[in-house]
């Protein structure tokens, strides 16, 4: 928390360092401190009526309240404007009169979150759950300083700088690599295992919730000496000097974390510059670049979504010894004129350490260690027959086995054209895309589409008196425009984790390839779940989640051995996918088998012909599915392609999984699931 205080209040002093991203566990308080900074930030100045919170001195020559003229301003606080996930285009930039600009040409605006948030905070939470357009405005509008608003031909162009600030639990999935660049620091914040610390939080809420404002008042006078001190920071800004000694460390440090891009090295040059303001100095020193290095790197580090964000300090150490030079500033002769505001102290917050690391969630059963009844190390264990029980049914499990190197796939996507949530899979009707067509809008408008509007509007001129130039537009002639885009979807991954996998030492291949499909189901926007199956039976070993590192987590740890349950396996699947129709009815699902197709059970019993009425299931639903075969050997069986047919859907060998091998697999999909099959025959006879 010490950490994430200094973050916030270093941006405070100079929102030119970016923003903050809290990333932490749930329940650890993140949205309350990010909540709190609105109370410490200084008074801002601005035009009276303006909509736009135009500076006085300086008032934005585009501003559609303006032009201003020259007066005194009005001091108001400074706004913490929150942004819920869940908001709409309109509602984050505004909204145009539509029927207004048609008729009379007039430029009707509405103001957005943007507008408001102008010279003040704009607060994300939960923004890894942030839809995709929403973040692509976000982008345009920190990159540019200002909101563009285009509707046919009318256009509204106002500033928008403001400080943006966000909080995550990583357990739900992780944020576009292009917005994570935009947030100036990342702080990562967990619950104190101090028993003490605890206590005192637990306190301190129950006084709270007893009278808010006897513990306001408790707490004021140490307010009022904060918000003083980031004003006095704000003034000591812009006499701090950054000297080429400084500059080289922070350079160098970039350069040898192999930091993408120069944003960091800009960003560590403000935040080592506001960290010698807030200790009330004139010189940036080399304790001010180390801080700044480890607010600012460690989400600039990541090189895919299941690297974890950190720095390693003894290299962090090195670099800023090797880079010194001679011209650092001695501390003895530039003494501190407040010795106590030291930014390593409990005023100032910096903890001078990584931050702890997010752990993800528990993992599945532990992996116990291989039985006696196994065979040696590297001794390939004899095949087993279809429908037979498993060489190996009775062998313990085994420990799990590192996955391989992911590399990329091709797109795999469900057929037809759905209407879930936007995302990068499969068509579907959506609000942004390619436009397609047009149709009477059901509710607020949001896309015209002008022609339609036109031709609609046309034929009833003369009836409604029209004189002049201007179109007399009613509401009943407006129409929306149709797009077609890209939507989401539930990739649920059927795993076999049993004897027979392990048996040839498949099971680093097959988690490289799972691995590399969670790896593009995280570019996609997808949810993910995970099913395993293996000696008795079927397990859930994640629900369907956006958090496709908590799967990669749960992956990696994987034991395998026993027998191969393949229909309780698809049986599992189909009950889950049952439940996620009840919550998330738009959202279609990819069903994605891993398996040699082999099926085990109990003596007596045909395996094999279970496990094809499970799949009929799947295929009565017309859920997509792709069958990963992953038999190896001289000698194969087919099953898992006699599986995809029971299944609906489409066979793909582990070594055809590659992007550069599997052209055309989609259209074996699409092929499998209407039921034409003459495209997977020619497939596989090329």
């Amino acid at each position: 928390m010490d950490d994430l205080r200094l973050a916030l209040l270093l941006n405070a002093v100079s929102p030119a360092v970016g923003g903050v991203l809290v990333r932490g566990e749930k329940g650890t308080a993140k949205s309350t401190a990010v909540r709190a900074l609105a109370a410490l930030m200084p008074d801002v100045d601005v035009v009276a009526g303006c909509r736009f919170s135009c500076a006085p001195g300086a008032p934005d020559p585009g501003c559609p309240d303006g032009p201003h003229e020259a007066a005194p301003g009005t001091a108001r606080p400074a706004r913490m404007v929150e942004l819920p996930v869940g908001a709409s285009e309109d509602r984050l930039v505004g909204a145009l009169d539509i029927e207004r600009a048609l008729a009379d040409g007039v430029k009707a605006f509405e103001p957005g979150l943007l507008a408001d948030a102008h010279r003040g905070v704009l607060y994300v939470d939960e923004v890894n759950l942030l839809h995709d357009h929403l973040v692509d405005l976000l982008l345009d509008a920190a990159a540019m300083g200002a909101s563009y608003v285009e509707r046919e031909g009318v256009s509204v162009r106002h500033a928008a700088r403001f400080l943006l600030v966000g909080t995550m639990n990583p357990e739900e999935g992780e944020l576009r690599p292009q917005l994570l660049d935009r947030f100036g620091l990342t702080v990562e914040v967990a619950a104190s295992r101090e028993p003490e610390q605890r206590v005192e939080v637990v306190r301190r809420r129950l006084a709270y919730d007893d009278d808010p404002a006897a513990f306001a008042a408790r707490w004021a006078d140490e307010e009022a000496a904060l918000r003083e001190r980031i004003a006095a920071a704000r003034t000591l800004l812009p006499r701090v000097g950054l000297g080429d000694a400084a500059l080289r460390q922070i350079a160098a440090t970039c350069a040898a974390f192999e930091v993408d891009g120069m944003r960091a090295d800009i960003v560590m040059a403000r935040t080592a510059t506001a960290l010698a303001a807030w200790a009330g100095r004139a010189d940036v020193r080399e304790e001010d670049v180390r801080q700044a290095a480890l607010l600012a790197l460690p989400h600039r580090r990541r090189r895919n979504p299941f690297d974890a964000p950190g720095l390693d300090e003894d290299k962090l150490d090195e670099t800023l010894e090797r880079f010194g030079g001679d011209d650092r500033p001695d501390p003895d002769a530039d003494p501190d004129p407040d010795p106590g505001t030291d930014p390593s102290g409990p005023d100032g917050g910096g903890g001078g350490g990584v931050p702890p690391q997010s752990q993800g969630p528990e993992s599945g059963p532990p992996a116990e260690q291989p039985g006696p009844s196994e065979s040696p190390a590297g001794q390939p264990e004899p095949s087993e027959p279809a429908g037979a029980p498993s060489a190996d049914a009775g062998a313990g499990d085994r420990s799990a086995e590192r996955a391989a190197e992911p590399f990329r796939t091709k797109v795999l996507s469900v057929p037809g054209l759905g209407e879930g949530a936007a995302g990068r899979r499969s068509r579907a009707r959506t609000e942004h895309g390619r436009t397609t067509g047009a149709r009477q809008p059901r509710g607020a408008l949001t896309k015209l589409h002008l022609a339609a509007t036109v031709q609609a509007a046309a034929p009833h001129q003369r009836a409604r008196g029209r004189s002049g130039p201007g179109l007399v537009v009613r509401r009943d002639d407006l129409r929306q425009a149709t797009r077609e885009g890209r939507e989401g979807n539930l990739v649920l991954f059927v795993v076999d984790a049993s004897g027979s996998m392990a048996a040839r030492r498949r099971m680093s291949s097959v988690k490289g390839a799972v691995l590399s499909l969670l790896l593009d189901a995280y570019q996609r926007r997808d949810k993910v779940g995970l099913v395993t199956f293996r000696g008795t039976g079927a397990e859930v070993a994640l629900p369907p989640t956006s958090s496709v590192d908590a799967a990669a987590a749960r992956l990696e740890e994987l034991p395998t051995g026993g027998r191969t349950p393949l229909a309780a396996g698809l049986l599992k699947a189909h009950d889950v996918l049952r439940v996620e129709r009840l919550r998330d009815p738009s959202r279609r699902p990819l069903l994605v088998v891993v398996t040699d197709g082999r099926a085990t059970g109990a003596r007596g019993g045909d395996a094999l012909a279970l496990a094809g009425r499970a799949a009929r299931l799947h295929a009565a639903e017309g859920t997509a599915a792709v069958v990963v075969d992953c038999e190896a050997g001289p000698v194969r069986l087919g099953l898992a392609g006699n599986l995809a047919r029971e299944l609906g859907g489409t066979a793909v060998t582990l070594d055809a999984l590659r992007a550069d091998s599997i052209a055309g697999l989609v259209r074996d999909v699409r092929a499998a699931t209407t039921g034409t099959d003459s495209t997977v025959r020619n497939r596989r006879a090329a």
